[in-house]
């Protein structure tokens, strides 16, 4: 017997497997969100899901109704503003960042306090992102935090000390025993293997994601979508 060729094997059934329970959830949870939000008969959840993640699906989907009934608009034209910025615009260039505050105003005074879901809309209705605060299951973050445990030694190599300003350790705090996650930043493209499905007239579609700080910035177990859009 060939122990690399079966290792190999169930490297790739573990991968295949974990590929198509995602996909099953996500169909589940898509389903169950347009049902909700159009009033449609009860969806079933898949018996390929284990009672957890069927949980997971549900919590969330009552979260994103929620902040799909809670829409927040703002007097912007989100499709002008991405016109006018350039991928080299970094924030670094303080003439050009006042010019552009000039011609794209972030279109309200002073800092509005969002304590619940909600969706931000621009000044034509469109979602330019979803507020999903505790949307994760107690269950789900602690999956979570175990499977970043495994990230601690990438975590770990891309903080330097010249680094861009993601990965340049004057932004970061010097890591502790103490601490249970190891200052770091890594880029992963949680959404990859979807970019091959085909998009309905009335699915939801996340172009970009951003990981927040869980505590500070969103709650405990959290979600910030940004550039997310009902079509």
């Amino acid at each position: 017997m060939d122990v690399a060729s079966t290792a190999d094997d169930e490297l790739s059934l573990f991968h295949t497997w974990a590929l198509t329970v995602t996909h099953v959830a996500c169909d589940y949870t898509e389903q169950k969100f347009n049902a909700e939000k159009t009033g449609g008969d009860p969806v079933i959840p898949s018996p390929n899901l284990d009672t957890d993640l069927v949980m997971a699906c549900d919590r969330l989907v009552d979260w994103l109704i929620k902040a799909y009934k809670n829409p927040i608009q703002m007097p912007i034209d989100i499709a002008r503003y991405s016109k006018l910025i350039s991928l080299k615009d970094m924030g670094h260039n303080e003439e050009r960042e006042a010019r552009l505050l000039e011609r794209c105003p972030p279109g309200h005074e002073g800092t509005k306090l969002i304590d619940a879901p909600a969706t931000i809309l621009d000044a034509s209705g469109a979602i330019i992102a979803w507020y999903l605060p505790d949307a994760l299951t107690d269950a789900t973050q602690k999956e979570i935090w175990a499977a970043t445990d495994l990230l601690a030694p990438m975590l770990k190599k891309s903080i330097k000390a010249d680094g861009i300003w993601r990965t340049n350790q004057e932004w970061f705090t010097p890591c502790s025993e103490n601490d249970v996650l190891t200052p770091g930043c890594l880029n992963l493209s949680l959404a990859w293997f979807q970019q091959g499905h085909e998009v309905g007239s009335d699915e939801m579609r996340i172009s970009v994601v951003k990981l927040t700080n869980p505590i500070e910035s969103v709650g405990s177990g959290g979600i910030c979508i940004i550039e997310g859009t009902i079509l």
